[in-house]
């Protein structure tokens, strides 16, 4: 797939999302494929980390694409979240450590996948957010939202999320979102390849249960939420939103 890139250098195993064109916005056989790479991480023993990040850089991830969400509807909806949980879960249960290595816009899904890493670095142009109440009038998960809450806190979720704006990289490193923040791409290389290195010499089972202990307290007593999610997709909003995008005009919001 060469949307998707994905490469082994020694014990490391790297993930490229490689549309740059379209500020790597996913189609659903790249979150697909982010699943498969999670798996090959954990089938080889040679890997002892895993990297997320984008080509072009202006983007890490934009969200997912939206010609995918042509002719959805609620149920649509919550197969789409339920496939999103899957990706993000399998990547935040991946046993070797995960790093996102983000610059420029880390956006939606690319948000959520960046908060499913186990650390961030990120450069000083990026910004970081989910501003769909400006844009598709979706809504996330109850999985997404919690890893968000998990990540960023629940004032600052709620003030990302209500507010449509995007984080800048001080904001986001400041807010603990961002684990190292660097200056420009090539002090992002050195820094990936220092902590890359620092990763892969510790012990795998100590880093393990530690990765594991925190996935089970996020997710623990998480409730059901696909009556929103199907709700929302469902919505006259979010039809008519997806098609002014293709027309490149704002929606119009009715709440209906």
């Amino acid at each position: 797939m060469t949307d998707l890139l994905v490469e082994q250098d020694g014990p490391v195993l790297q993930v490229t999302f490689n549309r740059p064109e379209a500020h790597n916005a996913l189609t659903f056989a790249m979150y697909e494929g982010v699943h498969d790479a999670c798996e090959k991480a954990d089938a080889d023993p040679d890997i002892r980390v895993l990297v997320l990040r984008g080509a072009g850089g202006k983007a890490f991830v934009s969200g997912t694409d939206i010609a995918q969400f042509t002719g959805f509807d609620g149920a649509a909806g919550v197969e789409y979240e339920e496939r999103m949980t899957r990706v993000l879960r399998r990547l935040e249960d991946t046993a070797v450590p995960t790093v996102a290595a983000v610059d420029g816009y880390c956006i939606g899904g690319g948000l959520a996948l960046a908060a499913a890493c186990d650390l961030r670095i990120a450069t000083g142009v990026s910004r970081f957010g989910v501003p769909i109440a400006r844009t598709l009038g979706n809504c996330l998960s109850m999985d997404t939202t919690a890893l968000l809450v998990a990540n960023l806190g629940r004032a600052r979720a709620m003030d990302v999320l209500l507010r449509a704006r995007l984080l800048d990289a001080a904001e986001a490193h400041a807010a603990g979102f961002v684990t190292q923040l660097v200056e420009d791409t090539a002090e992002l290389d050195a820094t990936l390849a220092e902590t890359v290195a620092t990763l892969a010499s510790h012990a795998p089972l100590s880093m393990w249960a530690t990765k594991q202990t925190l996935a089970r307290l996020r997710r623990a007593g998480l409730p059901d939420g696909d009556d929103i999610v199907a709700r929302v997709y469902g919505s006259a909003d979010f039809a008519s939103a997806v098609a002014a995008f293709a027309r490149k005009e704002r929606a119009a919001w009715t709440g209906e």
